[in-house]
């Protein structure tokens, strides 16, 4: 079985303060995902109790361990909830992206030379063809972030934080029970908390030269 030795080389001053670097915004991005409900909350008149809101589930239970909830109303804990399902939906459509990539893949008439991660930006803007790519790219993100927002023009109520159907996409979704609701919302979020540590994960192996991809089969 041949095995790699890259993965074996000595760490540098740089890589093991930029690892320290990351552990500390895994620390940041995960402050208000799990662990131990704390004891001793202090509660006032515009303080909420959120040990019972979605996500604050076993093992770990309710999470605030940068006190980001100190005396937080609904409001504050409603925008961390909104910030923290667009970037987990963000980070799942980067890792499904990156990993596609990463192994070849790509779609007819894409220039078949250019890299896969990080390198691919600079491949796209040194040829024409490659900047009307990232053309259309930048449309897309700005689209996506148009529509994906509560449409405050329509007379339609969101029925939870992060839903942005505006009375025009469904999906079957009214259809299903209130527990059902409840454990889809509940998959969506974990996964979303899982795509932003697995994304953070490759991006910063690739620039560290140490891809943890199998075969490395597009030179990461």
């Amino acid at each position: 079985v041949r095995r790699s030795t890259s993965a074996f080389r000595p760490r540098t001053p740089a890589s093991a303060t930029m690892m320290k670097l990351v552990a500390a915004l895994a620390l940041v991005g995960s402050a208000v995902a799990f662990a131990p409900a704390q004891v001793g909350r202090t509660n006032t008149a515009v303080a909420g109790d959120f040990n019972a809101e979605l996500g604050a589930q076993a093992p770990l239970g309710f999470f605030d361990p940068l006190g980001l909830l100190n005396d937080a109303d609904q409001e504050r804990f409603d925008r961390l909830r909104l910030v923290e399902l667009k970037h987990g939906r963000i980070s799942m459509l980067a890792v499904v992206g990156y990993l596609t990539t990463a192994s070849g893949y790509r779609f007819p008439n894409f220039p078949a030379d250019v890299p896969a991660g990080f390198k691919a930006w600079g491949a796209l803007a040194s040829t024409d063809d490659g900047k009307t790519i990232l053309a259309q790219m930048m449309a897309f993100f700005a689209v996506a972030e148009i529509v994906n927002r509560d449409a405050d023009w329509l007379d339609n109520e969101a029925e939870f934080v992060g839903d942005f159907r505006n009375g025009a996409l469904d999906f079957g979704w009214d259809k299903f029970d209130d527990a059902t609701k409840m454990k889809k919302r509940a998959i969506e979020l974990n996964n979303g908390r899982a795509a932003q540590m697995g994304i953070l994960g490759l991006m910063v192996h690739e620039q560290l030269g140490v891809s943890i991809l199998p075969e490395n089969v597009s030179g990461l």
